[in-house]
């Protein structure tokens, strides 16, 4: 797998080795304490991919690698980055015999968010939904898919194909206190739903996330080849119903927002557990009762 080292990837590979498989984490940043193999390969270089997978023959390959944080770098090296990686990673693991590739995508697609002013067509949103991405974080992310369909219809007889949208990934220690990808903290998105709300509240334990890939790398075949998946939370990262968040914030949606009740959220996995039957395990709530519990029952 590409990007090991990642929020996301470090529970991939969790996931991945705790299921029987042997993983290889491609990453050009090694992280003490992975467990397992580690290989410092450049993706964006073509023929330096070619060669590390070529010498690695996988059976399959997770890509997660990519610049993860929209505006953390020039808008320009972001898209060129992204872009470059996945279809140097999608042609070297069909050239080193790979049979399946599940590629990273994200939510940000949809457009949600963009200074021109957004609303969705629709709620909760599905894979249906249009994209309309905004920045080349987004973008990259849309020419992945675009990339994974192309594979598709190259190889697709020998390759199967996937691409998953993970929501806002939230690893295990953040749920203990450390900052989230946006600097704050879990708590710190609850207590100030501004936070939250440019992305809707969406949402996924990196747990969870790993649990997806596993899923799919046993159950890919039951799917159309080059299947987009959303991967999130069964609830909203918010301490009120979105029927009321989601209006506030995006006037107008008052009648969409009807069919977010209760702890709903506002992106729909039911995708993934129709045809993998692949289903979230983990809660915000469940998450910071347990996190609380053991802060207070630790010895001082």
């Amino acid at each position: 797998m590409t990007g090991g080292s990642g929020r996301l990837g470090r529970s991939v590979v969790r996931a991945l080795t705790d299921d029987g498989h042997e993983v290889i984490s491609v990453d050009r940043r090694p992280l003490e304490g992975l467990g397992v193999e580690q290989r410092d390969v450049d993706l964006t270089d073509a023929d330096a991919t070619s060669r590390a997978f070529l010498d690695l023959r996988p059976d399959a390959v997770i890509h997660l690698a990519a610049i993860a944080v929209p505006f953390s770098a020039p808008e320009p090296v972001i898209l060129n980055t992204n872009v470059s990686m996945v279809w140097n990673v999608l042609s070297a693991a069909v050239e080193a015999g790979a049979t399946q590739v599940l590629a990273a995508s994200s939510p940000t697609v949809i457009g949600y968010g963009a200074p021109t002013g957004w609303r969705p067509q629709y709620l909760p949103i599905d894979e249906n939904h249009p994209v309309a991405p905004w920045n080349a974080y987004a973008l990259s992310k849309q020419v992945i898919e675009a990339a994974v369909r192309t594979a598709v219809a190259r190889d697709g007889d020998s390759v199967t194909f996937g691409v998953f949208r993970p929501c806002f990934v939230i690893s295990p220690e953040e749920w203990r206190g450390a900052p989230t990808q946006q600097g704050h903290t879990v708590v710190e998105r609850l207590d100030n739903p501004d936070y939250a709300a440019v992305s809707l509240f969406n949402y996924v334990d990196a747990r969870d996330a790993g649990d997806f890939v596993t899923t799919w790398l046993k159950r890919a075949s039951d799917a159309p080849n080059g299947s987009v998946f959303f991967v999130g939370a069964a609830d909203a990262l918010a301490r009120e119903s979105l029927q009321n968040l989601v209006p506030s914030y995006l006037p107008g949606t008052e009648h969409l927002a009807e069919a977010l009740a209760g702890s709903a959220p506002a992106f729909s996995s039911a995708k993934a557990e129709l045809l993998l039957g692949w289903t979230p395990k983990h809660d915000w709530r469940s998450e910071l009762d347990a996190a609380r519990t053991a802060t207070e029952t630790a010895p001082s």
